[in-house]
């Protein structure tokens, strides 16, 4: 199910598309953002008309080095699966920056998923930051922390510690998703925080027990029991 729009994830485009002719045709004006594609775990940018809501574009995010960044507003790609030439036109050049960070870090994520072993763990000690915390990024952070735990949990731990504000900023993100109803998006916290406790690291749990957080955890984790219930 695609997520509320919000103004922490939307981001303004043009969706252009090169036809037989070599010519960038406009395909509409909508909004973009990444998150689960449908009926699938697998994430993708996703392109709602401004106008009707209806989608005019579903992208499956490749491993391959197939994009391009023009100009600052502009990000073009070869789309094997819908053999096309496409493009998004960015109203703002921080929202082109945006997306362009997500569809890498989203790369990376794709890579691990590939790869196993001693490869793993070298690609995993190349990430240096875990990626923002905003609500168009929870799927994108879930699937980190779910990797990370299997794999690497003292590389994640130095992650998530090496940004003193990760843990505030996360709930933040819940609050906003409970204020909004936003059912995914507490679903994907849910998942998160769970993930982050099974750590069971001494330094990140006085963090999140600790008086500022505690009840916003405990808020979180019941989000579940109560859907369940």
């Amino acid at each position: 199910m695609t997520a509320p729009v919000n103004s922490n994830s939307i981001q303004r485009v043009k969706v252009y598309r090169l036809n037989e002719d070599g010519q960038w045709e406009d395909r509409g004006t909508g909004y973009v953002t990444m998150d689960y594609m449908e009926r699938s775990e697998e994430l993708g940018l996703n392109v709602i008309d401004e106008d009707d809501n209806a989608p005019l574009l579903v992208h499956r995010i490749s491993t391959e080095n197939i994009y391009n960044q023009q100009d600052d507003t502009i990000i073009s790609w070869s789309d094997q699966e819908l053999s096309a030439e496409l493009a998004l036109s960015f109203l703002e050049t921080a929202g082109c920056t945006y997306i362009w960070n997500l569809i890498s870090s989203m790369q990376h994520v794709l890579h691990f998923n590939a790869l196993n072993g001693e490869t793993f763990d070298n690609v995993i000690s190349e990430l240096e930051k875990l990626p923002d915390v905003n609500r168009s990024n929870l799927p994108l952070i879930l699937k980190i922390v779910t990797k990370y735990g299997s794999a690497d949990e003292m590389r994640l731990i130095e992650l998530m510690l090496k940004d003193d504000a990760f843990f505030q900023k996360l709930m933040a993100v819940f609050e906003a998703c409970e204020i909004k109803k936003d059912v995914d998006g507490l679903h994907i916290m849910f998942n998160i925080v769970k993930e982050i406790i099974s750590l069971n690291s001494s330094q990140i749990l006085e963090i999140i027990l600790g008086d500022q957080l505690l009840m916003k955890l405990i808020g979180c984790l019941e989000c579940k029991l109560q859907d369940s219930g």
